[in-house]
């Protein structure tokens, strides 16, 4: 078995991740929009062929964000044995830049020229061979969404060796003339290679002013040689100015590696299509259009609710409803008066573990076939165009559409949400961003609104769901307004974004994503919610009385009678509501076991009759909305304060949210009220 670490290195949206799945036969999230991967991936090649580590995208080796910083201090503490680049062959000249950065680094590099069918439709025709032999370094033509040229590359990788070198034995090197040369020769002198990374390539970022690399060569070095190497730097620069060359030495290195590139490109590609206005030009006139964009955006998600709740999923969720209260029940009664066990394991099985988890569980259908919409939207390419839509929104509210990208992963789930937070440049916007991608509406949500929108908004279901998600955005944004304006310093930043051409999505990769988006709600039906069931049964079964009490008096119903005031302005003054409440702390999903539990409901339709007597349309609606909006779970708790490094900002989080839910609920209330609603 091969010991040979490669790091994955490419552009954001080149199929990094699509080709680190072919390479591992592994399955990591994809999605056709920058800023997926935001830490590294390992996994383990094929035919055992040793590591591969899958790092963030990056534009160059002078990281902006902190998912970039992850890929290059990668490459200065780790060091792999060889690079595989993935390039973006119809963006060519614009992903060499980074292939030059990579062959300077003085490692093995191969080059895995992907998406070549993209540039052949554009009619750009490379020669791989003339190309190859500019660079220096094997080039590999590859598809990773259809697996062409997998082995190919799985065999050059085994040799990486006597594969990047040039045809003399010598590294790549490109000439950046007598001054900065002489810069980069004394440098060296001050610079010897650390940990294996060559000299000139530190001496060059350091010229670039790669502040993680100065930092790199500043903590091993005493004040008196720092002061030289920034002398010397200053000294370059100046000269450079005298000359008319450059007013900066990172202008100049950037024009020397930007010419070779045009006169690479000039030599080995070849387009033979004269430039026209293509078909992703034409629908991006309409998707982004300033007036147009929010309005297609919202058409879109409100046929997405429609199919899950109403078109499709129902259907299935009930059909699946009535297998877990008919089959799944009568067989496990069956099997246990059969065994004999005692009243209290036959009751916690059946009126707590079945009852709590099969009733989160006949919601799956509806999950899946959101995450299956939301999953073919984010892999056509659409997905990042409404980020470009929502950019004039979030900029107005002192952010821009880079945050918007964490809110809508939050979609499916908050914790990755949070953790895509990183690829904001800006601390102030990664904060404000952090605090508040848990007010995006989870998946783990949508099985109460499912429950609710069931019972009192029957042929409304979309729309009702639909505004529960508009109206955990446009909270977010007028909270980043009130965020940015009066709690945090005021910062500069600028939003850029790779789109995608529109593609239409394969059906193994769109259904391959769905599971990986949904299984977790699955897997939290073993975990989260079959513990919270047991749990939750036990404090119904037992009180100040004793076991067997009845649910008025038991502990649960002591504590839920607690809270059950504070909620009287809200509409839901029940103890059954505030018992639900606190529960779902652990998981929004065991809002739903914990009322089954409580209601002793044998199916979906009897919950639903029991909640359509404790509930009026009014409050049912008022209640869902303090459910999108109160205290994050447990595991985005965790992660809050995982990313922020600060309690502080995580017991905010946590007491905003409380506020906030309080108030909106309350405003709903109220108005509904006014309007004459019950």
């Amino acid at each position: 078995m091969s010991t040979c670490t490669t790091a994955l290195v490419g552009n954001p949206n080149t199929g990094k991740t699509s080709l680190f799945n072919a390479l591992t036969r592994s399955y990591e999230y994809v999605g056709n929009w920058t800023g997926v991967t935001v830490e590294k991936k390992v996994g383990h090649l094929h035919r055992n062929s040793g590591t591969l580590i899958d790092l963030p995208g990056i534009y160059s080796l002078q990281p902006m964000s902190r998912d970039e910083s992850v890929a290059v201090s990668y490459l200065l503490h780790e060091r792999p044995d060889t690079i595989l680049n993935v390039v973006d062959a119809s963006q060519l000249e614009r992903n060499l830049y980074l292939t030059i950065q990579l062959l300077e680094y003085g490692l093995p590099v191969h080059i895995a020229l992907n998406m070549n069918d993209v540039a052949q439709g554009r009619g750009i025709h490379i020669h791989t061979q003339k190309l190859s032999k500019a660079l220096h370094a094997p080039l590999l033509p590859v598809n990773a969404r259809r697996k062409q040229g997998i082995h190919d590359i799985l065999q050059h990788i085994n040799h990486p060796a006597q594969e990047a070198a040039r045809e003399d034995g010598d590294p790549f090197q490109l000439d950046y003339g007598e001054i900065t040369e002489l810069a980069i020769q004394r440098m060296s002198e001050y610079l010897p290679p650390k940990d294996g990374v060559p000299s000139r390539w530190i001496a060059l970022q350091y010229l670039e002013q790669n502040n993680t690399v100065r930092e790199w060569v500043h903590s091993g070095l005493n004040q008196e040689m720092n002061d030289k190497l920034l002398h010397i730097c200053s000294a370059a620069e100046q000269q450079l100015q005298q000359q008319g060359i450059a007013l900066h030495m990172a202008q100049h290195i950037r024009a020397v590696r930007t010419a070779f590139i045009r006169e690479v490109c000039a030599e080995a590609v070849n387009s033979t299509k004269e430039k026209s206005v293509t078909l992703t030009e034409r629908i991006d006139a309409i998707v982004t259009n300033r007036w147009l964009g929010i309005p297609i955006f919202l058409g879109i998600m409100f046929l997405m609710f429609k199919a899950t709740f109403e078109w499709i999923g129902t259907p299935t969720s009930d059909a699946l409803d009535a297998f877990f209260s008919g089959p799944v029940t009568d067989s496990a009664a069956s099997i246990l008066n059969a065994i004999g066990v005692s009243p209290f394991t036959h009751a916690l099985i059946e009126e707590g573990i079945i009852a709590g988890v099969g009733g989160v569980l006949v919601f799956v259908p509806q999950i899946f076939i959101l995450f299956l919409f939301i999953s073919f939207i984010e892999d056509s390419g659409y997905m990042a165009r409404v980020t470009i839509v929502m950019d004039r929104l979030m900029e107005a509210v002192g952010l821009n559409g880079k945050a918007f990208i964490p809110f809508v992963i939050g979609f499916g789930c908050n914790v990755p949400g949070i953790m895509a937070a990183r690829t904001i440049e800006q601390p102030r916007e990664r904060l404000v961003t952090t605090l508040l991608v848990p007010l995006m509406s989870c998946s783990a949500r949508l099985s109460v609104y499912a429950l609710f929108a069931g019972v009192f908004f029957k042929s409304h279901q979309a729309l009702v769901v639909l505004s529960l998600y508009v109206m955990g955005i446009v909270l977010s944004l007028l909270l980043a307004k009130l965020f940015t304006k009066r709690m945090m310093k005021e910062e500069q930043s600028i939003f850029v974004i790779e789109l995608p051409p529109y593609r239409l999505p394969q059906w193994q990769t769109l259904f391959r994503s769905t599971w990986e988006k949904g299984k977790g709600f699955v897997r939290k039906a073993g975990t989260f919610i079959l513990g919270g069931s047991v749990l939750i049964w036990l404090m119904t079964y037992a009180g100040p009385g004793g076991f067997g009490v009845e649910m008025d008096d038991s502990f649960l119903a002591m504590i839920g009678g607690v809270l059950a005031p504070l909620f009287a302005p809200l509409g839901f003054a029940t103890w059954q509501a505030g018992a639900s409440l606190i529960t779902g702390f652990l998981a929004k999903e065991v809002v739903v076991s914990t009322m089954n539990i409580i209601y002793h409901a044998p199916d979906t339709a009897m919950l639903e009759s029991q909640i359509a007597g404790a509930f009026t349309p009014l409050s049912a609606y008022a209640f869902c909305a303090f459910v999108l909006l109160y205290v994050p779970c447990l595991a985005t708790v965790g992660i809050i304060k995982k990313e922020t490094a600060s309690w502080r900002w995580t017991w905010f989080s946590i007491g905003y949210a409380l506020l906030i839910a309080y108030v909106v609920a309350l405003i709903i209330t109220g108005v509904g009220r006014l309007l004459g609603f019950s």
